[in-house]
């Protein structure tokens, strides 16, 4: 898997201070969930809003296209060979190994060593063969580097079936960036949906996090509509410019009917998340027509191939290494999208999960 970079990311020359890291829930610095800030670009045009005044953002006849999958609590703690202490993140099922109810069959993961204060520091993965001792008489055993070269991420055989461990040892990822453990319940978005054989996303689809049920009911009253799919994401890519691997998602008919009928009436089709764009393009053809669509997808979107099936995205700040922001670059353009960063660093928005959103819209003037 190559590096994506097309030219370079646009935002290459910024660098985010450590303290615009959002370090607890916006329901702890403040009064709720949406108590958040919101950055809204239309090309060169930046307003700032809060989360809760998104519904003067958008207009009846708009779709928020919605991502339901729930997090797991992905972090199990271990034992390596040598007697040391790790931290295992269980990222994606294989699609190829599935596994049974008995066995784990295999998944790509990430090991991590604790450092003391209940995160994790990153720590090479393997040899290949390497036994890692889980909780429960569990193990696992590292087969190959998922991406040749690179020793981050590593297909794993499990002796039990994963989704049972995680729920009875596991905890949600958590990194040094946070102040402290947040309980599952912090990285469920208000649209999540347990799924029937125990899949999930590794981390949240944090863009939809700010969303209350309040929220949601306003919008709906003011002609909002909200389309469901899933895409059960992997764990967050670490290396600068590593592209997403194949993740599993599925797109609804319904939610291909909505899409289609919207774009048809004038409405614009705008994403929460990365995730819910992936999952979109994943599904749409050539003339921009949604189908339903399930299974594992490798799409990247770039500026280079561009975005068929969304007008806009609701997403949250991204690290300038980050192969995301070739995504937002296809949908608001490198010019927009230097000038939304520079002006969430100015007015110190903060990042990652627990932090502020960025709204993206069409250009119409």
């Amino acid at each position: 898997m190559r590096p994506v970079r097309e030219g370079g990311a646009v935002l290459d020359a910024l660098r985010v201070p450590a303290e615009l890291s959002a370090r607890e829930p916006a329901e702890v610095r403040g009064s709720g969930r949406d108590d958040v800030r919101l950055l809204v670009s239309q090309g060169t045009r930046v307003t700032h809003h809060r989360f809760a005044d998104l519904p003067g953002q958008l207009r009846a006849g708009d779709v928020l296209v919605v991502n339901t999958s729930a997090t797991l609590p992905a972090a199990v703690s271990g034992r390596a060979a040598d007697g040391g202490a790790v931290v295992v993140h269980f990222s994606t099922r294989d699609w190829r190994s599935p596994g049974t109810e008995s066995g784990g069959g295999r998944w790509a993961v990430e090991l991590r060593r604790p450092d003391g204060a209940g995160s994790t520091m990153p720590r090479p993965g393997g040899p290949r063969g390497a036994v890692i001792r889980l909780p429960g008489g569990a193990h696992l055993v590292l087969d190959e580097p998922l991406t040749p070269g690179a020793d981050r991420l590593w297909w794993a055989s499990v002796s039990v079936a994963v989704p049972g461990l995680l729920q009875r040892y596991g905890r949600p990822i958590r990194y040094g960036y946070t102040a402290q453990d947040q309980p599952l319940s912090a990285y469920q978005t208000v649209f999540a949906l347990p799924s029937r054989d125990g899949s999930g996303s590794a981390e949240m689809p944090s863009a939809a996090r700010p969303f209350t049920a309040r929220l949601v009911a306003e919008l709906v009253s003011r002609g909002v509509q909200f389309a469901p799919l899933t895409l059960h994401t992997g764990v967050a890519s670490a290396e600068a410019y590593e592209p997403p691997y194949p993740e599993r998602f599925e797109v609804p008919a319904a939610t291909a009917w909505l899409v289609n009928a919207a774009r048809a009436g004038g409405g614009r089709i705008v994403a929460v998340g990365t995730t819910a764009v992936r999952a979109l393009e994943s599904s749409v053809d050539a003339e921009g027509v949604v189908r339903a669509a399930a299974g594992w997808t490798d799409v990247v979107v770039t500026p280079g191939r561009g975005v068929r099936a969304v007008d806009g995205l609701l997403t949250g700040l991204h690290e300038p290494e980050a192969s995301h922001l070739l995504m937002l670059e296809a949908i608001a353009g490198r010019a927009a999208l230097s000038c939304s960063y520079r002006e969430a660093l100015r007015l110190r928005y903060l990042w990652h999960e627990f932090g502020d959103v960025h709204l993206i819209l069409p250009d119409e003037g």
